[in-house]
């Protein structure tokens, strides 16, 4: 349910409005717009008497909502979301880049890297401090460590950070060094996790999981929004297929019904989406005509002596070159490399 206000409705009339939904045991958002505010009902597992709210003061009117994802959706909150970070603002007429190593493997590396993104003006760097991986013999990142490093290095150099939280144990060290939590594709369903990421400060870089529906994806992003984190980012990576000649198969086809059915920024990652670094520049291009919102990139000062994903991440060298191809293709279609 969506209770509309009139656009004259005061800030008192919609107190009132609230104080009455949640009497009814229900969960309010309100969602101020240009015009008017919007306030949005969760937690509704049958009728709602839409009677009680009509005849308030300052309403106009109350609009059922159809969708299962309500607050991720477009019925609810019609104008796109803007996610914005004290370094920039990720949303639409903006391609907004996150590059980075894979896995923080020491603090040389990670601040090399850091001074070389922020030399080209990229504004959030990836980087895995935990790391879930297919064998358990393989590097799984430097733990309480690695954030450590994280925190250092964006003091230093005032690069923002995005980096993974696999489980509730580690929420708040990684809330206190991330300035995006990522859900990596395994935890797109931990819905633990997202209830506890839907209370944290910080906004949310949601990945979509490796065999998930998009219905699937937007309702993982409705158990963050449900519990009051509205900065959510998608993150399309790849989806399982039969195909082998890439790591997965990257579903770009999927960005224009995001967009449709959602109001939330979509960011492509074009380096697990392939698994090879030859392919990542093109797809990244693709991305962009595609309409996605930004890139998620893995870039490594030596890729081949990387702890992990080293074949899918691109050298110094090949970020620039990619840098130059984007900023070609942005100019026609509009869009700011930010």
């Amino acid at each position: 349910m969506l209770v509309v206000m009139q656009s004259h409705a005061t800030e008192a009339q919609i107190d009132v409005v609230l104080d009455a939904i949640r009497a009814m045991q229900l969960t309010p958002h309100p969602m101020p717009g240009a015009t008017r505010t919007a306030i949005g009902i969760t937690g509704n597992i049958g009728m709602v008497d839409s009677r009680t709210l009509e005849v308030l003061p300052g309403v106009m009117e109350l609009i059922r909502v159809t969708k299962p994802f309500k607050l991720a959706g477009r019925e609810m909150h019609e104008a796109d979301t803007f996610v914005r970070l004290p370094e920039t603002t990720i949303g639409p007429g903006t391609f907004t880049l996150i590059a980075g190593p894979c896995s923080v493997e020491n603090e040389t590396m990670i601040e090399r890297t850091a001074e070389f993104l922020v030399g080209h003006g990229v504004k959030l760097m990836r980087a895995g401090a935990f790391k879930p991986r297919s064998s358990p013999y393989s590097f799984q990142g430097l733990g309480l460590e690695g954030l450590d490093i994280l925190a250092r290095v964006r003091r230093k150099t005032g690069i923002g950070i995005v980096t993974e939280l696999m489980d509730t144990d580690n929420a708040d060290a990684v809330e206190e060094a991330a300035d995006i939590i990522q859900i990596g594709t395994r935890n797109m369903q931990n819905f633990s996790l997202l209830k506890r990421v839907g209370k944290a400060r910080k906004p949310v870089l949601l990945k979509r999981g490796m065999s998930a529906t998009l219905e699937e994806w937007l309702m993982a992003a409705e158990y963050v929004m449900a519990g009051g984190n509205y900065n959510v980012i998608l993150c399309e990576r790849g989806v399982r297929t039969f195909s082998d000649h890439s790591r997965n198969t990257l579903d770009l086809s999927v960005i224009p019904p995001a967009k449709k059915l959602s109001h939330l920024p979509i960011v492509v990652d074009p380096s697990h989406g392939t698994g090879k670094r030859d392919y990542v520049p093109p797809m990244a291009l693709a991305a962009l005509a595609a309409g996605a919102d930004g890139l998620l990139l893995e870039v490594h000062p030596d890729p081949d002596k990387a702890h992990s994903d080293g074949a899918q991440s691109l050298s110094f060298a090949g970020f620039e070159a990619l840098l130059e191809s984007l900023k070609r293709l942005a100019g026609p279609l509009e869009r700011r490399i930010n």
